[in-house]
């Protein structure tokens, strides 16, 4: 289901944040506090070897453990998945921004003095939404409890945030702004969640394929031929406590994933109809068991010999001809 890419809470996590880089963060900050902003000039980086040329510092880092990251000239919305249309997305954000243009034009348009109107309404708006700006370290766990304090919302899977695709604040976003009508957000949100758990769906179809005619004919081979390979040494009079250690150890974890594999099929079988159930269910139960299963073939890649398993292993791929 593309729920966190790159294995994780990896580019970026769920919480929605912005990181501003020490020179903006500090404009906001003078702004909120109604004070001057000084700015610190320019600075280089200190690499302690002085024969080399001064290096500029760039304080607009990139941090890309942040969602949306100002990076010099621009903000980088990043949380888009690998497979996913910018369309949706795209839609989202410039139906957010003239929202609050609007709302910015029709305090401004209004004002008597508008230089301190301004700067009211910068301070204001800076004040009342300083929550959202975040500088640190997206993927350490205490930024998710910080973010919780700060009332934000964490969502960390697709189902998860499908169910709050058309709720009553974005139907209004939406409405009010002309780009959606209320059914017509509601079958958006319909057909991402049907997609959702049909993708879903495909990749448990697939995973059962490859374990019940692949993965598990392998290693079956294996720990039998290591069953064999000890019987054989033994015989000879010789120790074999590798080859019969192995052989168990690969025996009990192919039961092991030939059950998991079992309650993957069976699962399979019980997605309800109903679009909102099947959503919950399969990224409950299928995702559920399928990183059981991921779990009990990894370890098993790791012992089988190489010339046993049926698919290439990374090493293969990075370095083979």
């Amino acid at each position: 289901g593309n729920d966190e890419r790159l294995g994780g809470q990896e580019a970026p996590p769920c919480i929605i944040s912005i990181f501003l880089g020490q020179e903006l963060d500090a404009v906001v900050e003078a702004i909120i506090k109604g004070k001057a902003y000084r700015d610190e000039g320019k600075r280089s980086l200190e690499i302690g070897i002085d024969v080399l040329p001064e290096i500029p510092l760039d304080n607009t880092d990139r941090n890309r453990t942040s969602p949306m990251a100002f990076t010099g000239n621009k903000f980088e919305f990043r949380m888009l998945g690998s497979s996913q249309s910018v369309s949706g997305p795209n839609i989202a954000l410039n139906t957010i921004m003239a929202r609050e243009l609007g709302e910015f034009a029709d305090i401004l348009e209004k004002s008597a003095d508008f230089q301190a109107d301004l700067q009211n309404l910068l301070k204001k708006t800076f004040t009342e939404h300083r929550r959202i700006i975040f500088n640190g370290n997206g993927y350490d766990s205490a930024w998710v409890e910080e973010a919780a304090r700060r009332g934000l919302a964490n969502l960390p899977s697709t189902a998860d945030a499908l169910t709050h695709y058309a709720d009553e604040k974005a139907m209004r976003l939406y409405t009010e702004g002309g780009i959606y009508t209320a059914q017509e957000l509601e079958s958006r949100a319909r057909i991402h969640a049907e997609a959702y758990s049909s993708m879903v769906a495909i990749e448990a179809h697939t995973m059962v394929d490859m374990l019940k005619r692949q993965i598990l004919p392998a290693v079956s081979r294996y720990a039998a031929d290591m069953g064999t390979r000890a019987a054989t040494l033994k015989g000879m009079g010789c120790h074999a406590t590798y080859e019969e250690e192995t052989a168990r150890e690969v025996s009990d974890l192919t039961d092991t994933l030939l059950e998991q594999t079992r309650q993957l099929e069976e699962d399979m079988g019980s997605i309800p109809q109903d679009t909102w159930e099947a959503l919950s269910y399969t990224h409950e139960r299928l995702v559920r068991d399928m990183a059981a299963a991921r779990g009990s073939a990894d370890r098993l890649e790791l012992m089988v010999d190489a010339e046993y398993w049926p698919f290439p292993v990374y090493s293969d791929l990075l370095f083979s001809e």
